[in-house]
Parts: C-alpha cells; sequence; structure tokens
C-alpha cells in the first residue's frame, strides 16, 4: 500500500498493489500494522457502511461533534465520486480548508479523514456505492451538517449544471458554516 498525505497533511490517500490478471484482481484494502504505521496511531472501527448514489447526488459536509467525533476510511466499490474533508478543526493550522480526491472502483484509491473533519461526495458516474469504515458510532445528537454551497469555505465542487444535483432534505436544509 502507498500511503501520500495530502495538503492537509491529516488527510490521506491510500492506494493498493492490486494484482491484476486476465482472471481479475486482488488487493488488501486495509493492513492494520501498515494503517497503523501510516497514521501513527491505533484505530477501533466500529461500523463498517456501506452507501449507494446515482449520478449528481451531493452528500454532506457531515461530521459528529465530541465526544462523538468520527474519522472514516472511505472507498468506492462502483463507480466514481468526488470525495470532500473539511477541516473544521477550530484550533488547527488548516481549519476552513478543505482537499478533494476522486475515488473510483477503477482506481482503487481509500481516503483516510480523521476526527474533526467535515465530509461530502459528489457523485461523477451513473451510480456510485461507497464502503467506509468508521471509528465511533452515529450520534444524531452530535450530528452536525454543513450546507454543500452555504459555507465559507469556497469549495471548488465539479458540478457543471447546479439545476441537477440531488440533494436529502436535511442536507438541503443545512445550516450555515460559521467560522471563528
Amino acid at each position: 500500500m502507498n500511503f501520500t498525505k495530502l495538503s492537509i497533511p491529516d488527510v490521506v490517500v491510500i492506494e493498493p498493489n492490486v494484482i491484476d490478471d486476465d482472471r481479475g484482481f486482488f488487493f488488501e484494502s486495509y493492513n492494520e500494522l501498515n494503517f497503523f504505521n501510516a497514521i501513527g496511531r491505533e484505530i477501533k472501527f466500529v461500523q463498517d457502511n456501506h452507501s449507494k448514489s446515482t449520478k449528481g447526488v451531493l452528500r454532506g459536509l457531515h461530521y459528529q461533534l465530541a465526544p462523538y467525533e468520527q474519522a472514516k476510511l472511505v472507498r468506492v466499490i462502483q463507480g466514481a465520486v468526488w470525495d470532500v474533508a473539511v477541516d473544521v478543526r477550530r484550533d488547527s493550522k488548516t481549519y476552513g480548508a478543505w482537499v478533494a480526491e476522486v475515488l473510483s472502483a477503477d482506481n482503487k484509491k481509500q481516503l483516510w479523514i480523521p476526527e474533526g473533519f467535515a465530509h461530502g461526495f459528489y457523485v461523477l458516474s451513473e451510480a456510485a456505492e461507497l464502503v467506509y469504515k468508521v471509528n465511533q458510532f452515529y450520534s444524531k445528537a452530535h450530528e452536525q451538517i454543513i450546507h454543500w454551497r452555504n459555507n465559507p469555505f469556497h469549495i471548488n465542487w465539479p458540478i457543471v449544471d447546479h439545476d441537477q444535483i440531488f440533494l436529502s432534505i436535511k442536507d438541503n436544509e443545512a445550516m450555515p458554516f460559521v467560522m471563528k
């Protein structure tokens, strides 16, 4: 596996070593020891999530407040998404900064998003399925949602037609994020 820190060094792209031949492919999608060596701390994942979305769906930006902050290890098993992580840790040097990566079934990349980051994605393909591990259970009382458009982060979403974006009700009704 190859681990690459992005411009926000706490967010890491993980590229597997793929063994590919005419029968198909094989790769290790998670190795606890390699992950520990790259991230520098032990992570206990408590839940795996799987979501499917159609083209034009935008999910996010989601995060949870302490003590239920979630870290995520995200990968796409069908299709392609533009995956975004925004640093919402108020004491961070990169507070308010964002990074994005195309994750797809073809490139098999994964994105490590630590606690204190809002996460969202936009579906680029006809459909996309994401699977991701989290290190904390969902807590509705601690859930925070930042509107994809109504925020101070200036995220450069790869959206061609704003009329072709599909949001959940809670994502569409998300409150503005105020930088402090």
